[in-house]
């Protein structure tokens, strides 16, 4: 994802920064969304983080961003918090009197410690930082945690008496990912175990603090959701890890003999926040059921079956009422997106479903298909609602009475019905389940779909480094409502992202190239596999492609995906994604603009790269695709309007754009030396201009408009010798329904002459552009390779660059 400070309208590309994170960076983190999505607590309905008493009639856990008091015997769960912040991570302190936890307070992450029978409160630790997994050490005098104040993750203690903080590990260097957490005490300021995770390579160790010396207990690659728990006689590990099935098992390590280790369950497939009881025979956890909410569990230390942990009551300990919300689209009961709070600030949620953090706005979220109620505490309550990009954001407040159930109707108004006008939005580029706290079925995202009012949606396979989800997936649909299909991700990292859409067979391998272990000297092309879904009647393209807004200045020439312009230049590839998330839309239609400069129709293309089966995700659909089929939509007409070009691409506002009646992806056929265009922009928030490019260079710029609705724009441009033109809108996020950094649409090309005409003088700059882009891309490919002789990426590479010579050559 991306971020702009601020944009205004004639605001430099220079300013322009991408996204980095939701709260203070760590260092050593390209992509710190992959620390937030797995090693951050996350928000449940149900009940997470179990923490079992010393005296072993209790137990502590998180839910609802609170913490609870189980009472194991009557099952009554008793609210122990109630701030604004939300709570995880429950610790018990070895006298059994005191909580240690972690209070995510939006801008950071706070170690607080609580006194159980009175209720009052320590802050330990409030640094601007990424605060996690406190526990107590054995003498209940510190606090073991693991933070990023000082920059990367290292563990550290405080004294729950003089606050006095220091830190206990330090990285030789701050080498990528690098993270230390989880800490577990066997001897104070002599040995600890910790989760240790960098350059993509995870692995459990124990640390003699005092000499600095590291045993490595375990390893593998990028294991996500991985956790531990110490025995509290110090001579065994559990821990929850990935196994070759899709999921998660826990399993059990004797210290004294690191070489194997047993299965105690997989139960579900993905038992979380393992936690040993006092007595050390049980082994308490949280899990997701098939509904997607997370219930406790326990097994015992030698096996056998997960036994249910009940909960009977939850006790509030404060009044509580009920609040029924509908909403209303158009005045009639629609799904949205949602969002509540209470008056401090805290995120209420209803009874059932998932729950998702979004870091752009920084808000906890949920979807309801039309009417739902959620329980809340008495007083005043905050909601806000959007459908997709075609409603502004309704809020309104109500009044929470003790014992009484409360109504309240949003209603939303849409400023453009866009299937209705034929025209239908798609997201090309999403992950049911990428190693996150969910393992979801088709089934489970389509109140998403329908709450963003999206149309179409390509979940894309993809491999977690060495694991590789979901391939039984490859051959479903489903088109009860929003149509959904399975694509696939290969991934050569050096080479760059792809996206096979419309297949029903897996390419392999799903990976190859530098940075990979098994292939990492496969002399393979990109082009093998987007041939490979040209010949099942597919469509094959880029994803993510460009990471800074200028993809000519001479310092990015080799940042680009190292094969993409010697495909593209050559035919091989279908689509682009201009719009996502993760990438730059600018710098991208930079590229693509010098695409379409070369006669090639590049079709454009978008996607949220959302992992639906994370807590802190964006929605699906915030990057989307808008398409005009012939016709009814089918997969078959979706995906010809997307080869077609009969399209736009949007982080939030829509539009329709003709030049002489012509729409995207048609032909102006005039001998006129003029060409009349019309906009029409339909915007949830205000933006701040209208840029009509003519061969990639921007002919006129216009105003946008500083209220939500609709506007119509229109002018002329005169015709060039051939080429295209396109109409762009951009500006600034300020709220809901956008979830990119900045709000960006484009039409694809209306085409002048014929389908790839050219204009000379732009397609000598462009070839000449791209060929310093191929020529940086030939660079990086021989610094990845190495010494590992590649003549086939070679030969290609060649090709490419004679025809770029010849075109430059006319």
């Amino acid at each position: 994802m991306k971020k702009l400070a601020i944009l205004f309208l004639f605001l430099p590309l220079s300013a322009q920064a991408q996204w980095v994170s939701s709260y203070p960076s760590a260092a050593g983190f390209d992509h710190q969304i992959y620390l937030e999505g797995y090693e951050l607590p996350i928000m449940t309905i149900g009940a997470m983080d179990p923490a079992p008493s010393p005296d072993g009639q209790s137990l502590t856990f998180a839910a609802r961003g609170w913490l609870w008091l189980l009472n194991l015997e009557s099952g009554v769960a008793k609210r122990l918090t109630s701030s604004g912040g939300m709570d995880a991570r429950p610790e018990w302190s070895p006298d059994g009197r005191k909580l240690v936890f972690v209070r995510d307070l939006s801008s950071h992450f706070a170690i607080v410690m609580l006194d159980v029978e009175s209720g009052d409160e320590t802050v330990l630790v409030n640094s601007e930082a990424i605060n996690l997994d406190p526990v107590f050490a054995p003498d209940g005098q510190w606090v073991y945690y693991a933070s990023a104040e000082a920059g990367p993750f290292e563990i550290w203690k405080v004294s729950t008496e003089t606050l006095e903080r220091e830190r206990l590990t330090s990285s030789a260097s701050v080498r990528k990912r690098p993270l230390k957490r989880r800490p577990q005490v066997l001897a104070p300021d002599s040995l600890v175990i910790y989760l240790n995770k960098q350059n993509y390579y995870d692995s459990i160790e124990l640390v003699n603090l005092r000499t600095g010396e590291n045993t490595t207990l375990l390893e593998d690659w990028v294991t996500s959701r991985s956790d531990l728990t110490l025995s509290p006689d110090g001579r065994h590990l559990v821990y929850t890890w990935p196994n070759d099935n899709d999921g998660h098992e826990l399993r059990m390590m004797a210290l004294g003999d690191t070489s194997t280790s047993v299965l105690i369950t997989r139960s579900l497939g993905l038992p979380l926040a393992p936690q040993f009881s006092y007595d050390g025979d049980w082994i308490y956890f949280s899990e997701a059921n098939n509904d997607e909410m997370h219930q406790l569990k326990r097994v015992n230390v030698a096996g056998g079956a997960v036994e249910p942990v009940m909960i009977n009551e939850w006790d509030w300990g404060a009044d509580t009422g009920t609040l029924t919300i509908t909403s209303e689209v158009d005045g009639t009961p629609g799904p949205v997106r949602i969002a509540v709070w209470d008056e401090s600030g805290h995120p209420l949620v209803p009874d059932s479903g998932i729950v998702r953090s979004e870091g752009q706005h920084k808000r906890n979220f949920f979807y309801s298909p039309g009417e739902i109620t959620i329980t809340a505490p008495a007083g005043e309550i905050t909601v806000a609602a959007v459908h997709g990009f075609e409603t502004p954001e309704v809020m309104d407040t109500s009044s929470v009475k003790h014992n009484r159930n409360t109504s309240l109707t949003l209603e939303l108004e849409r400023v453009w019905d866009a299937s209705a006008n034929g025209w239908y939005a798609g997201d090309n580029h999403f992950h049911l389940n990428y190693g996150g706290q969910y393992r979801l079925d088709t089934e489970d995202i389509l109140l998403e779909l329908e709450g963003e009012s999206m149309d179409f949606g390509y979940a894309l396979l993809a491999n977690l480094h060495n694991r590789f989800f979901d391939q039984h997936l490859i051959d479903e649909r489903y088109s009860e409502g929003p149509i959904i299909e399975f694509g696939l991700e290969p991934r050569a990292h050096l080479l760059g992202h792809l996206n096979l859409l419309g297949v029903d067979e897996l390419f392999w391998p799903w990976v190859w190239g530098p940075f990979y272990q098994v292939y990492s000297q496969d002399d393979r092309l990109n082009a093998s596999a987007l041939r490979f879904a040209r010949e099942r009647g597919g469509l094959g393209g880029y994803v993510h492609p460009i990471f800074n807004n200028d993809p000519f200045a001479d310092a990015n020439l080799g940042a680009a995906p190292a094969a993409f312009v010697a495909d593209a230049v050559l035919g091989e590839v279908d689509l682009f994604e201009i719009a996502c998330l993760w990438s730059w839309e600018i710098g991208t239609a930079a590229m693509w603009h010098a695409i379409l400069n070369l006669g090639i129709p590049l079709a454009a293309s978008a996607g949220s790269d959302a992992m639906n089966d994370l807590y802190r995700t964006f929605p699906t659909g915030s990057s989307r695709v808008y398409v005009n089929p012939e016709g009814e939509l089918t997969t078959s007409s979706y995906l010809e309007a997307l080869k077609n070009g009969n399209s736009f691409v949007s982080t939030g506002p829509m539009l329709k754009f003709e030049v002489e009646g012509n729409g995207p992806g048609g032909v102006v056929e005039s001998e006129d030396e003029s060409a009349d265009w019309l906009l029409e922009v339909y915007s949830a928030l205000p933006y701040d201009s209208i840029q009509i490019f003519v061969n990639g260079v921007v002919v006129e710029e216009l105003v946008g408009s500083d209220v939500a609705g609709s506007k119509s724009y229109q002018g002329s441009v005169s015709i060039p010798e051939g080429g295209w033109i396109t109409a762009r809108v951009l500006g600034e996020n300020t709220g809901w329904p956008v979830m990119d950094s900045y709000q960006y649409a484009e039409a694809s090309p209306v085409w002048f002459g014929e389908v790839g005409s050219t204009d000379p003088v732009a397609r000598k700059q462009a070839a000449e552009n791209l060929l310093r882009v191929l020529d940086a891309s030939r660079q990086q490919l021989q610094a990845g390779y190495g010494t590992t002789e590649i003549p086939n990426l070679m030969e290609h590479f060649d090709k490419a660059r004679v025809h770029l010579e010849t075109l430059i050559a006319e």
